[in-house]
């Protein structure tokens, strides 16, 4: 398999460092969730994850929840709700519509607070080595001390400043040497939450809450890092940063995965502007294989609007999937001949390998589809052919003929559930 990587801007091949193959996605912060932004990344990452498994690797998954930070405490001042409270509310939303969509759940599925001490000896860590200073209470990354700060973004310094200031900079702090550094440990604010620490009570800053979880429960090189492609910079360069100049430089990640923007109205879908399509509204009118197969047709670092014509096609994909998949032989086995799936699957892989060709996979999956309607019609044998066909649509979370969700689905997330109760 090859994937594109943003290191060298050009496909290269995928070898994981090691069984199990290791992956790091930045998870939601619990509000307002989950749109269908959100959706397309985490069953693109489901895809991935699902595909390297149909492939024979196995696969140690982690997915973080960013608890506590500027947007979860701003949020729970708007509503006049506890922050704890709120966190566990959308979270545990965000994960029925999670089991509602098939995606597996991750291994680990870790709260920023859950490391607390971890992010204080990371912090401890840039300081000891130079690249951080402290200073009325908050301790920053100084940018540059790190002369590699922009190899994963690529942007021009120039750049950097302004898309930075955009997703939650402070570039006027008094206390910072260079507008660009950013916070590692903030200090407390008035009737903010906090935790002890070396340099006062605080709380950590948003990049290095993933480096940390990342490092501590993957090692200190991920083969793959996700997100949304809003995360390149400034978090994802930050965490990069961060992570290899307190390991001595060993590379933090191997592959970095962005998944595309999703629009909606001529704008980027965002909290902001308020033009969110939420999936708990879209499965209101549409099957959970209908939406799987609609965010399936799109490749992952393509920018795509919402379309409800689009919508409408891939619920009559998935009807017919799911014709194919329920539909038995005529024949005893072997009296008409049987339908071989091999050219349909070798189509479906040399597709996923090349960089998660999802939409050409899928021609391949809804060609195999039609023949079996056709070959049950005529009398052939198409149970391979079907268990081909399940095979292959579970690469994209598809039920097709089973009743619900996975099994593994819903116990693994129902696992992480018990730990957001309010």
């Amino acid at each position: 398999m090859k994937l594109h990587s943003i290191l060298t801007r050009q496909a290269e091949t995928f070898v994981p460092l090691r069984q199990p193959a290791t992956i790091y996605v930045c998870g939601i912060t619990p509000y307002d969730t989950t749109h269908l932004g959100h959706a397309f990344t985490y069953a693109t990452f489901d895809m991935l994850i699902r595909y390297l498994e149909y492939s024979g690797n196995t696969v140690l998954y982690v997915q973080n929840v960013t608890d506590i930070d500027d947007d979860i405490l701003r949020k729970a001042r708007e509503v006049g709700d506890d922050w704890q409270q709120l966190g566990n509310q959308w979270t545990r939303h965000f994960i029925r519509d999670m089991q509602a969509l098939n995606v597996r759940p991750p291994d680990h599925y870790s709260r920023a607070t859950d490391f607390i001490p971890g992010i204080i000896s990371a912090v401890q860590r840039l300081l000891d080595v130079g690249v951080a200073y402290q200073a009325g209470g908050n301790v920053y990354f100084h940018v540059a001390a790190w002369p590699e700060y922009g190899k994963v973004s690529t942007l021009p310094p120039a750049e950097m400043l302004p898309i930075a200031n955009e997703r939650g900079n402070n570039p006027d702090d008094p206390n910072k040497r260079d507008p660009l550094d950013f916070v590692l440990w903030q200090a407390q604010a008035p009737s903010e939450p906090a935790w002890e620490s070396p340099w006062g009570p605080g709380r950590p800053g948003w990049h290095i809450e993933c480096s940390t979880m990342a490092t501590r429960l993957l090692g200190n090189t991920v083969d793959i890092h996700g997100g949304g492609a809003d995360l390149l910079f400034p978090h994802h360069e930050s965490e990069t940063a961060q992570a290899e100049a307190g390991t001595g430089q060993e590379p933090f990640v191997r592959y970095w995965l962005h998944t595309a923007m999703v629009r909606h109205e001529g704008e980027k879908m965002s909290k902001s502007l308020g033009n969110l399509v939420m999936v708990s509204d879209l499965l209101k009118t549409c099957s959970p294989d209908a939406l799987r197969l609609y965010l399936a047709d799109h490749h992952y670092r393509e920018p795509w609007s919402y379309d409800e014509g689009e919508l409408d096609e891939a619920s009559r994909l998935a009807d017919l999937l799911s014709r194919a998949a329920q539909r038995g032989t005529t024949l005893e086995p072997g009296t008409g001949g049987a339908l071989d799936p091999a050219q349909a699957e070798a189509a479906f892989a040399a597709a996923m390998d090349r960089d998660l060709d999802s939409p050409q996979a899928l021609v391949a999956l809804v060609d195999l589809g039609v023949r079996i309607l056709e070959g049950e019609q005529a009398g052939v044998d198409v149970r391979a052919a079907q268990e081909a066909l399940r095979r292959m649509g579970r690469v994209f979370g598809l039920r097709l003929d089973a009743a619900g969700p996975e099994e593994r689905v819903l116990k693994g997330w129902n696992l992480h559930a018990e730990r957001f109760q309010v």
